[in-house]
This record gives C-alpha cells, sequence and structure tokens, in this order.
C-alpha cells in the first residue's frame, strides 16, 4: 500500500520549497516531515527530493508529485457524489501546468482564472519556452501544457489552439538608427536584438523566413514578455512581439514593423496527461476557448 501520509509531505515538500513550510501546512514539526519523506526514500530505495533552496523534486519525486494530484482530483470527484464521505472536507489541490512566457502573456491568465473561478484548485504555473514545454509532461512534472509540439506526448492528449502571430517590431527612433535605408540582411547582422533567453529562436526564424538565409546578429537577453515591450518602445533592440501586444503601438507610431507584412506564426497545441483529462474538462474548455478567441 503507498504512504500516503509520506507521499503528501513530499509533495508539499515541493510545492512550498522547504521542510518548515511543508510542515506548517500538515500542522506538525519540520521532523516530522523529514522522518516520513526519509521514510518513503528509504523505502523504495530512491531520493525523492533535493535538498536545498528551494527544494527540489527528482524525477522519481516529480511523478509521486503528479500522482498526488490526480488523487487529490479523485477525491473531489468522489465527494461531489458522496459529499459526506470526506468528513472534514479535503485540502486544496495544486494543479502544475506549464506555458510560454507569451502565452502567459496575452491569453492564458484569463483563461486559467476563468476556471479557477469556480473551483478550488490552485495552480502552479511553470514557464518555458514553447519548444520545450512538452519535456515537462515528459518527465511527469506537469500534468498540461502549452505547446509548439502537434504530436502527443506519450500519455497526452492533444488539442490544437490556434496560431500566435508575431511581428518583428522596433521604435521609429531604432530604425532611424540603424535602418536609416532599409532592412536587409547587412544592416541586420549589426542591429541589436532582443532574445528572451538561449532557448528562443523566434528572432533567428524571423529573419531566416523574411530573408531566406540565416543571419547572426547581436543581442540583448531579456526574459520577459512585457520586458520585450517596453524595451522596443524605448528603443534598446527590435524584438519579435506578439501581435495583440503591439497593434495599438504601431497605430500610435510608437513602434514600427521592421518589414512590413512580414510576421512569424507559431501554431500551439494544448497537451493534457490522459489521467488527468477528465478531471481536468474545465479547465480544457476554458483554454481552447480563451485560446481560440485571442489566437488567429
Amino acid at each position: 500500500m503507498i504512504d500516503y501520509a509520506a507521499a503528501r509531505a513530499v509533495a508539499l515538500v515541493v510545492q512550498t520549497g522547504s521542510f518548515e513550510a511543508a510542515a506548517r501546512a500538515l500542522n506538525v514539526t519540520p521532523s516530522a516531515v523529514s522522518q516520513r519523506v526519509r521514510n518513503l526514500e528509504e523505502r523504495i530505495g530512491a531520493v525523492l527530493i533535493e535538498r536545498g533552496t528551494p527544494c527540489l523534486a527528482t524525477e522519481k519525486g516529480a511523478w509521486l508529485c503528479r500522482h498526488m494530484e490526480q488523487v487529490g482530483m479523485l477525491e473531489r470527484a468522489l465527494l461531489k457524489q458522496l459529499p459526506g464521505i470526506g468528513g472534514g472536507g479535503v485540502s486544496p489541490v495544486t494543479l502544475s501546468l506549464a506555458t510560454n512566457a507569451d502565452s502567459l502573456g496575452t491569453w492564458f491568465l484569463p483563461a486559467v482564472a476563468a476556471f479557477t473561478s469556480g473551483s478550488d484548485y490552485l495552480l502552479n504555473i511553470a514557464l518555458d519556452d514553447e519548444e520545450h514545454t512538452a519535456d515537462w509532461l515528459r518527465s511527469g512534472r506537469v500534468v498540461a501544457a502549452v505547446t509548439a509540439l502537434a504530436q502527443p506526448v506519450q500519455g497526452c492528449s492533444v488539442r490544437p489552439l490556434g496560431v500566435m502571430r508575431y511581428v518583428a517590431t522596433a521604435s521609429p527612433a531604432y530604425m532611424q538608427r540603424w535602418f536609416p535605408d532599409g532592412v536587409t540582411p547587412a544592416t541586420l547582422a549589426l542591429a541589436p536584438a532582443l532574445t528572451f533567453n538561449q532557448k528562443d529562436r523566434l528572432q533567428q526564424g524571423w529573419a531566416r523566413q523574411a530573408f531566406g538565409e540565416e543571419i547572426a546578429f547581436p543581442t540583448h537577453w531579456l526574459p520577459s514578455t512585457q520586458g520585450f515591450l517596453d524595451a522596443s518602445i524605448a528603443g534598446l533592440g527590435w524584438a519579435l512581439n506578439p501581435v495583440q501586444l503591439v497593434e495599438g503601438h504601431l497605430a500610435a507610431g510608437r513602434l514600427v514593423a521592421l518589414v512590413p507584412d512580414a510576421t512569424l506564426d507559431r501554431p500551439l497545441y494544448w497537451q493534457v496527461n490522459r489521467l488527468a483529462a477528465g478531471q481536468l474538462s474545465a479547465l480544457t474548455q476554458a483554454i481552447t476557448r480563451a485560446a481560440r478567441s485571442a489566437l488567429s
């Protein structure tokens, strides 16, 4: 039999980041939490938590945490049918989801807010490049993700969400300084861009699509969707921004498209673990509804 008291302790240590915070949530001492976790690790012969600040789940620990999420969802479904069986009720379930930063900065938050307003679920939202959020599903660290991967991850179902359209923009002053005679591969190779992080390939993809060749250019590193927009307006660099965020600034003249009508489209998909799909049908409906109204 699974030691659910110990499994819950593991899940809470990972959620809160420390044994002390998990102890407060469980109303026990930190040493009691530590003993539960240690006994479970010894029993299965594997480390479940990387001790540190914060404490993190190992790969096996992540699988256990996702199992506890599913147990919590099943408990909720049972309580709807048998409300008296819970006694004092059950604690809120924290769902681990992954999405890309541009979705988070445009349409994703209204979608999950609509879902949580009708439930007592809590959310743990991880950010990663849309090309890499599927890895979070593969490793068991999340139960659902917004991803660029159309092929279902093993054990997951997939739904198309739509296309996020990007446009390369810069301030008028930046355009005058770096592209006084127009944007060409030669001038683009000298002009500083904005890049989210080392996984971000959008700028390179746009340049390759617009000019038919690979172009190496200097870049500032700025891991923020809103920061991209603000930095573009301030003239720090040129960047790929979601159309939803820049269309007003383009109309007002605060930003200029580097190459008119040269947009980059990224199809997005919603993948959810099949074991949790039934319990998360309301979340899936909220995600797909918001995405289809916001995306191309």
